[in-house]
This record gives C-alpha cells, sequence and structure tokens, in this order.
C-alpha cells in the first residue's frame, strides 16, 4: 500500500448508493414528458449508462431535448437524497489513505452537477481531490481515458493507482489502464 498515490473511485453504485435516488428522479423526468419507466425497469436496463445514451436509448435524439431532460433530472434529483448510503468502509478506508498522502478522485460516467449535489449533502467535498466525468473526455468508460485522464492530471503511472469500480464498463475500463482494481458490490 506504500506505492498506492492515487485511488480513483466511481461513484454510483461503488463510493455511494444512488441507485433509488436515480431511478425516481429519472422516472419523475420522463413521467413528465409522458415516458412511463419503472424503478425495476431503470435498475436492470439503465443504471450506469451515461444521459446522453440512456435517452437516446429511450428515443430521444434532438440534443437540445436531451440537454433539457438531463437539467431537469438534475432539479429533481436532490429531492431524493434521503435514499442514498455512503459505503462509509470504503470511504474510511480513503480518509485514512489521503491521510498518508495519496489523493482521492471520483472518476464517473454521472454528471459533474449530481455528483457534487450527493458529496455536499453526504459532507464529502472536503474528501475528494478532483472529479473526472465522461464529459471530460473524449471515450467515456469502457474506455481507459476517463481513469487515465485523472492518472495524468496527478502525474502517477496505473502502477500506483488503485481503481474501486461495480458495472461491467467501468471494471472494463479500470481493466485496460493496466492499474490494479477492486470490484465492488453494494448489494
Amino acid at each position: 500500500m506504500a506505492n498506492i498515490k492515487l485511488i480513483l473511485l466511481d461513484f454510483d453504485g461503488t463510493l455511494v448508493d444512488t441507485r433509488r435516488a436515480n431511478a425516481c428522479a429519472y422516472i419523475e423526468t420522463l413521467s413528465e414528458v409522458g415516458i412511463t419507466l419503472t424503478e425495476k425497469e431503470y435498475l436492470e436496463k439503465y443504471y450506469g449508462v451515461r444521459c446522453i445514451e440512456f435517452m437516446r436509448m429511450l428515443g430521444f435524439e434532438d440534443s437540445s431535448k436531451i440537454a433539457e431532460l438531463r437539467q431537469r433530472k438534475v432539479e429533481l434529483y436532490p429531492k431524493y437524497f434521503d435514499t442514498v448510503k455512503l459505503n462509509t468502509e470504503l470511504w474510511h478506508w480513503c480518509c485514512m489513505m489521503r491521510k498518508m498522502g495519496a489523493k482521492v478522485w471520483i472518476v464517473s460516467t454521472g454528471h459533474a452537477d449530481n455528483i457534487r449535489n450527493v458529496m455536499r449533502y453526504l459532507n464529502l467535498e472536503d474528501g475528494i481531490d478532483g472529479i473526472i466525468t465522461g464529459d471530460d473526455v473524449e471515450h467515456s468508460k469502457p474506455a481507459p481515458d476517463p481513469f487515465l485522464e485523472a492518472m495524468r492530471r496527478e502525474g502517477v503511472t496505473p502502477a500506483e493507482t488503485i481503481i474501486f469500480e461495480d458495472s461491467a464498463v467501468g471494471i472494463e475500463a479500470a481493466r485496460r489502464t493496466g492499474a490494479p482494481y477492486v470490484v465492488i458490490r453494494m448489494d
């Protein structure tokens, strides 16, 4: 562990269980435009998919409409924060590693505003050194680009990094970096 200089955490499903909050915010957003989606359907088919791709999967092609729906979801999301749950064991380990000099970054396909809002709600802002989202790189997960960008910004190698992930696309991205990674299951 002395070699670890950078800890990269996926957010949704790894550091924080946001499944229910995301599902509820999307369900409410989509109901406003006449689309019915159940929580079960969202969690089984769409959870972990970037918003833009999710909207396209639902048949939305107009980028301004997608942006409007994305913004509405961001607005509704805090309404459901009472359902989010922190992975306290992982968080405490990260805090300990930070005291030993490691940097801790969030690397997520989620929207930066959503991540920051949840972090504020859980009072986690002071424990994070940076955030990379799919919007910050040309190719999002399963490409390794988001993780590699965080490594580049911190000036570390994959051998000096450990990645925590939960989704298939995130695990594939982590694997492709060459860094060690840990698969998290919050069931």
